[in-house]
């Protein structure tokens, strides 16, 4: 299960975002999947010791071999709520490279005193550690972020099907190194009605270049996707009811060579989706496969 840290949805048509932490808490009295945070941008709205920390508990509640730590640079969409700058990506590259070393040294469960370019830690001690700490896996786009996530992390997190990002991470960390996809798909009993919801609440999904990294609200998010047509978001994805296209959708992953793929349903029929899933996508990938 991924699940995502964000303080704003990207338009508000999607209506909520709930704290991430409280969620995980949530879940882990119903839910005994592993959850993967993805991602959790430890540098600017929270501090990494406070994340060490939320981290800890959550892998504790989950149970051993539960949880993942999912990092990234973040976005200025839920980063620039304290008024804080935004800064430029190598900086934020830096930041999360000194965030993961101080994460890292709090779940030994040892007193923490850390005096860094970015971060100071105090006499830390995290009093709940779990017994094995979790991995920490990093989403990465582009060479640079790639190069970071090949020294700092345990796994490697996207959502492209990039096999040259797999290839250099598992070059860098070995063969058998996990690597993470998500994926977007909109389920309904039609497939108009499905490209439908999509664009009505994930316009946003056909916007390019780096625009998702700096855009600071919901409302310049629908002000930009305005530019967005459906044809657009209709050209992207798998629409619908038909098990091949969705089946389809999931081919560059496989042949990049994910270990995993997460889908989310870009629409209200979530329910549907699932037991589709479950009765015939899945069925007819392990087949491929």
């Amino acid at each position: 299960m991924w699940i995502s840290d964000h303080f704003h949805p990207w338009n508000n048509a999607q209506g909520q975002s709930p704290f991430v932490w409280s969620m995980i808490g949530a879940i882990a009295q119903v839910c005994d999947l592993p959850v993967t945070t993805a991602v959790t941008c430890p540098t600017v709205r929270v501090h990494p010791a406070i994340v060490a920390q939320a981290a800890a508990t959550s892998a504790v509640l989950l149970g051993e071999g539960r949880f993942r730590l999912g990092v990234g640079t973040g976005e200025a969409l839920n980063e620039h709520v304290l008024g804080d700058a935004w800064p430029r990506t190598d900086v934020r590259l830096e930041m999360l490279e000194e965030a993961v070393e101080v994460i890292r040294r709090l779940w030994t469960g040892e007193v923490v005193s850390h005096e860094g370019r970015h971060y100071d830690v105090d006499t830390a001690r995290i009093y709940t550690p779990p017994d094995e700490p979790p991995p920490i896996y990093m989403s990465a786009f582009g060479p640079k972020a790639l190069e970071v996530a090949s020294r700092i992390a345990d796994g490697f997190v996207t959502t492209q099907p990039d096999a040259e990002g797999v290839r250099m991470f598992r070059e860098a960390k070995g063969p058998d190194a996990p690597t993470q996809a998500g994926l977007k798909v909109a389920w309904a009993s039609t497939r108009d009605d499905a490209i439908d919801a999509a664009y009505e609440l994930w316009p946003n999904a056909g916007l390019p270049g780096e625009l998702s990294q700096v855009l600071p609200s919901p409302q310049h998010f629908e002000q930009a996707s305005e530019l967005v047509t459906r044809d657009a978001i209709a050209a992207n994805g798998a629409f619908g009811p038909d098990v091949a296209e969705h089946v389809e959708v999931f081919t560059p992953f496989v042949e990049a060579g994910f270990d995993e793929v997460y889908v989310a349903n870009m629409g209200p029929h979530y329910a549907e989706m699932i037991a589709a899933y479950g009765s015939d996508v899945l069925p007819e990938l392990r087949r491929r496969g």
